[in-house]
């Protein structure tokens, strides 16, 4: 059966419609049926109607998303609540441990994101893990900074990776391997992100799940409950005849 690749960060600037067209063009190219896109809080409708245009005329589908970098528990509850109805993909940056340990037990939270490069400041482990296990959200790997660093540097970060992704497996938290970059240059395709998953220890299926499978099924699940008559997974309103 032929797989639908999906690539859930590509990290554009909206206000260059130019090099955002660029990017999406390269992107169906490569191969990808899907790709999320971060947008503000505070985004226009204008400026995602425009970008799903350029979606629409590429031929390749935009899940809308945002990426939230709060300070405080209470700031993320805060726009957790204000946004998950808002948004199709939700993830949390974590850059505290207790920002990190909030978002991975929120089931409101689609993705897990560590951006720091050093160890210190990444905070999946095991605790991270279980929680996150409990509230169905991924781990998602953006493998921009592999493509960047250079030497022991890159050497550490892999290190990282491969420990966060084994336990990852240990305790059956998706892993998401996305590209997140912002120039046409970095991206790549598909298999290629598959093959990264070899470097973090996960065999070629689980790879291969990691840019297909994983990401579309957060995708596909999250439009569901913001479709009009969600109840519950399974549970839909449905109106009939004239006197509903």
């Amino acid at each position: 059966m032929k797989r639908t690749f999906v690539d859930l960060h590509l990290r554009l600037d909206l206000s260059d419609v130019a090099g955002s067209e660029r990017v999406i063009k390269k992107a169906a190219k490569l191969g990808y049926a899907l790709v999320g896109v971060p947008f503000s809080p505070e985004v226009r409708e204008n400026e995602e109607t425009k970008l799903r245009e350029i979606c629409r005329k590429a031929g390749i589908g935009l899940a809308s998303r945002v990426d939230l970098r709060p300070r405080t528990r209470g700031q993320l509850m805060n726009q957790l609540r204000k946004l998950r109805r808002r948004f199709e993909i939700i993830c949390v940056l974590c850059e505290d441990k207790e920002i990190a340990r909030q978002a991975a037990k929120d089931r409101r939270v689609d993705l897990l994101n560590f951006p720091a490069i050093d160890y210190a400041r990444r905070f999946f482990d095991r605790a991270e893990a279980e929680l996150a296990s409990k509230s169905f959200a991924a781990l998602e790997v953006d493998v921009k900074p592999l493509f960047l660093l250079e030497g022991a540097a890159r050497v550490r970060l892999l290190s990282c990776l491969r420990r966060e992704v084994s336990i990852a497996k240990e305790f059956h938290v998706p892993v998401m391997i996305s590209s997140g970059v912002s120039s046409e240059l970095l991206l790549r395709k598909p298999m290629e992100l598959a093959a990264f998953a070899g470097l973090f220890g996960l065999d070629e299926v689980s790879g291969l799940n990691a840019v297909s499978t994983n990401q579309l099924s957060i995708v596909e699940r999250n439009r569901e409950k913001l479709s009009q008559g969600f109840v519950a997974p399974g549970i839909r309103v449905v109106k009939e005849g004239g006197d509903c």
